[in-house]
């Protein structure tokens, strides 16, 4: 992947333990944790996965990496904070977003993201 001057993305679902990321992660440019399983949308946010998050934050900074992290599933404006705070920088939020109006949806989740510009 690398070789072709492509991005390295490593996805890992619910039930898959961040463990299985330590000898492979200094390959990657980004983790994607799963917050639902996947499949369909509109599924509620598995709270374990703010655990997940943080321990692959841990992990990417103890090794010193610039690493994206993105959460995918269940995100919504009641918490997208814990999920930022938790060291997501990369956030999925379908239905929250395009389960009504659109636009005021979206500009919601941008006033909340501008709480956390660095």
């Amino acid at each position: 992947i690398k070789k072709a001057g492509m991005k390295a993305g490593i996805t890992l679902n619910p039930h898959t333990p961040v463990a299985m990321l330590e000898d492979i992660i200094t390959d990657a440019d980004m983790i994607l944790i799963m917050s639902v399983n996947p499949g369909f949308g509109g599924q509620s946010f598995i709270p374990s996965a703010l655990r997940k998050v943080a321990e692959v934050r841990k992990m990417a900074d103890d090794r010193g990496l610039e690493l994206n992290i993105e959460v995918d599933g269940g995100v919504n404006l009641k918490n997208v904070g814990d999920v930022i705070e938790a060291g997501a920088n990369v956030i999925v939020a379908g239905s929250a977003v395009f389960g009504g109006d659109a636009y005021e949806n979206s500009c919601s989740f941008l006033k909340v993201f501008e709480k956390y510009e660095a």
